[in-house]
């Protein structure tokens, strides 16, 4: 296995570094370079941009978060809270019901029909009458947190004047701007307005809370029979999303790899080595964004999510385990894919074959003589011995030609 790994890094970066096996030049390897860094960035971008083709699950279902944070919350305030946030204008020329169904236009995929129906009710609540009583709620917050301020600072001196009046020290003579006297009455008058204010507020709450918008609003998050399906769908988003993204990533990445294999294979047959040399590059880089997402997808997708179902029901949920899956995993697929290369793009045999019968070397591809035994422009030997009849036969084919024994054809790397 490790001399066929070996095998295939000596001919990946052979074939990556030489055009018709001889070394590029300085100059020639550093266009090379800043074109595989830009078609790779390229490549790069069009992957993202293809993946949020289809609505994501929070594109889908934007109302869901909203709505699950609802229902876990555990606060007295959470109805008013929910009923505030919808009076926010998420955009001025736009309702709420709108903006979700925009992304319709974009992508592809339908947003969920309930979440629709949540911001039309969020809609309703969105009315002049309903934004006044915010505004006035919001203004008595403001004064609150005033007298409070002022109660604060009062607080901060309130030890200093005590301390001044033990001393006998003169009022006009302490740095504090109220007497003890005056600041416990002070603190006793915002008290009590801060006490009424909290009470209006309470008052204004209930009564944005009770309009009739708000009923109607409330009573849909309430109910079960809306949220449930919503949830399970939700769910089943967000377990099939990796793999819709997968999908649409492999279709951007497929046509341009079986065109680079093409036109490699026909510059290999032709012997254009510059073209050959390119479509290589490219082969390569169009293949290496097609592995990472296909580990990603190992690692996110739905196998790692049936995994992890096994785990949880055989095992109590001891998910370290699916590491162990892992590391064997992608050694043998990456094995597998290695013996892929070497079969269908790094295939010797098949290259040799092609330069015999056009007469060229088998090391450079280059025109010799039918009978050379050393290639004139690299010096490669172009035989074997044959191991049954001792005989020289052609190097890299399969068979002798004078016996029929089959060979042993491993490049001599």
């Amino acid at each position: 296995m490790f001399s066929k790994i070996r095998r295939f890094w000596n001919q990946f970066f052979r074939k990556s570094r030489k055009v018709n096996n001889e070394p590029l030049n300085k100059a020639s390897l550093f266009v090379i370079i800043v074109i595989d860094i830009f078609i790779l960035i390229n490549v790069f971008t069009g992957l993202n941009d293809i993946s949020r083709w289809h609505i994501s699950p929070q594109q889908a279902y934007p109302c869901y978060s909203e709505w699950d944070n609802y229902r876990k919350s555990t606060t007295a305030d959470k109805d008013y809270e929910i009923i505030h946030n919808s009076l926010f204008i998420v955009d001025a020329f736009r309702t709420r019901q709108e903006s979700y169904k925009e992304v319709e236009d974009r992508q592809l995929g339908e947003v969920s029909e309930t979440c629709l129906q949540y911001a039309q009710y969020q809609d309703q609540i969105n009315i002049p009458q309903n934004s006044q009583i915010l505004q006035n709620i919001e203004q008595k917050e403001r004064e609150v947190s005033q007298f409070e301020q002022k109660n604060q600072s009062i607080r901060s001196q309130y030890d200093s004047t005590l301390l001044d009046k033990i001393a006998g020290q003169s009022p006009g003579q302490s740095i504090n701007t109220v007497g003890a006297e005056k600041a416990k009455q002070e603190l006793d008058q915002n008290n009590q307005k801060i006490s009424t204010l909290k009470q209006e507020i309470a008052n204004l709450k209930k009564k944005l809370v009770a309009t009739p918008e708000s009923i109607n609003f409330l009573d849909f998050l309430q109910a079960d029979s809306n949220f449930n399906p919503l949830a399970a769908n939700y769910q089943k988003a967000s377990f099939w999303y990796p793999s819709i993204q997968f999908a649409f990533q492999s279709l951007f990445l497929l046509p341009l790899i079986l065109i680079a294999l093409f036109v490699h294979n026909f510059a290999q047959r032709r012997e254009y080595g510059l073209v050959s040399l390119i479509s290589w590059h490219l082969l390569v880089i169009f293949c290496i964004p097609l592995l990472l997402k296909v580990f990603e997808f190992l690692q996110f997708g739905v196998l790692f999510s049936f995994l992890v179902d096994i785990f949880n029901t055989l095992l109590g949920g001891l998910l370290f385990l699916i590491s162990y899956i892992y590391i064997l995993l992608i050694p043998v697929l990456g094995f597998a894919i290695i013996q892929l290369f070497q079969k269908v793009i790094l295939n010797t045999k098949a290259q040799a074959v092609r330069r015999v019968q056009n007469s060229r070397c088998t090391n450079c591809a280059k025109k010799i003589r039918p009978h050379d035994t050393y290639c004139p422009h690299c010096g490669s030997y172009q035989y074997i011995e044959c191991p049954s009849c001792h005989t020289l036969t052609y190097k890299y084919l399969s068979y002798c030609h004078h016996c029929g024994t089959a060979q042993d054809v491993t490049p001599d790397i």
